[in-house]
């Protein structure tokens, strides 16, 4: 009895022992689960641009022929009328194609219309819609050629300022805001283009109610700067065909978005004189937190009194002109204010990458 009742109690303690080790096991497991493994540090490069600030000429054949007025024809027989309104023809199309043959310059229009001698169908671009219309040319009794009553153009040239490149690949932003035909402010669509090199020639200071311009010329035009192949409302895109230094800046910036944009002081790098890229003062006055892009990102006023003595302020062919806050590249000069030159608009650069990469071709 006695050695079943030792036996009893180291079987007892056994059975003790066992539970207080699987107990242990399971809380040792419960506390392995409770302290997860060190995490992987995931190194973050950031996003960085070579501002710009040069002087650009840009050159580009319209895609298709804009329509730029319409106008009324005497006919040979004494009638006077517009066959373009009467068809619905708008300001701002683009013919693209005649009787399905495609158009590329101005002087085809005429041409193609001529050999027909009768009712035509266009092919038209309206804004991001392509439609058709058939209208009949009439016979002009000044020189008895057939006329659609329409003043069409094929290329367009101006000069702006360049905001960024990328190092990585020489894709490039300029402007902040589309190519526009100034009688029509349709955008252009780019058939091909270029990139120039612009020398400023000359500066015309803004004043309340008449904007400043820079005046330059395109030079070296053989030698081109770099392809056009985007022109959006949020500026030119395209590639560099070499490097472009800057003289303030050995190295790229980082991109400043948004959220890292304040009120307060900043820069904005131009080119005003010599054709060399200057450095100004100008102010951030308001910051306007956009859920979808826009040019008018932020309030900007120039307080540097070397560049309002030079050009009054925010002036024409500044659009792109770059902005540096904190070290960062946060955006570019869009537009100025008609009624204060020493105000203007800038956009935040990650809508100008944002555009730029959208259907981006991989050349």
């Amino acid at each position: 009895m006695k050695k079943m009742r030792v036996h009893g109690i180291v079987k007892g303690l056994c059975v003790f022992v066992l539970l207080v080790a699987v107990i242990t096991g399971i809380s040792l497991v419960v506390k392995q689960t409770e302290e997860p493994a060190p995490a992987a540090i995931n190194v973050v490069t950031e996003k960085v641009l070579m501002p710009g600030g040069q002087s650009i000429g840009v050159k580009m054949d319209v895609k298709g022929v804009l329509i730029v007025g319409l106008q009324e024809i005497e006919t040979i027989t004494g009638e006077v009328v517009n066959p373009g309104i009467l068809s619905g023809l708008q300001i701002g199309d683009t013919i693209l194609e005649i009787n399905g043959q495609k158009v590329y310059r101005a002087t085809e229009v005429q041409n193609i219309v001529n050999k027909i001698r009768g009712e035509v169908l266009l092919k038209l671009q309206r804004k991001n819609d392509i439609i058709e219309i058939s209208l009949t040319p009439v016979i002009a009794k000044s020189d008895n050629m057939y006329k659609l009553g329409i003043w069409v153009k094929d290329k367009t040239a101006g000069i702006g300022t360049l905001t960024y490149y990328d190092p990585q690949n020489n894709y490039y932003g300029a402007l902040g805001h589309a190519i526009t035909d100034p009688e029509t402010s349709a955008i252009l669509p780019v058939a091909e283009g270029e990139l120039v090199n612009s020398r400023v020639e000359s500066v015309k200071q803004g004043k309340a109610g008449d904007p400043g311009e820079i005046r330059g010329i395109f030079y070296e035009a053989d030698d081109p700067l770099g392809s056009l192949e985007k022109n959006t409302e949020f500026g030119i895109f395209g590639s560099l065909y070499g490097k472009i230094t800057n003289p303030y800046y050995a190295k790229p910036l980082p991109v400043g978005y948004q959220d890292s944009v304040t009120v307060g002081p900043a820069y904005i790098l131009t080119t005003l004189d010599n054709n060399k890229v200057d450095c100004f003062e100008i102010e951030i006055e308001k910051v306007n937190k956009q859920a979808k892009p826009d040019t008018k990102s932020m309030t900007i006023k120039v307080t540097d009194e070397r560049l309002l003595k030079k050009s009054g302020g925010i002036v024409q062919g500044m659009s792109g002109s770059p902005i540096i806050q904190n070290g960062r590249l946060i955006g570019a000069v869009t537009h100025v204010f008609v009624n204060n030159p020493q105000k203007g608009y800038g956009i935040f650069i990650e809508w100008m990458m944002q555009e730029q990469m959208s259907n981006h071709v991989e050349k």
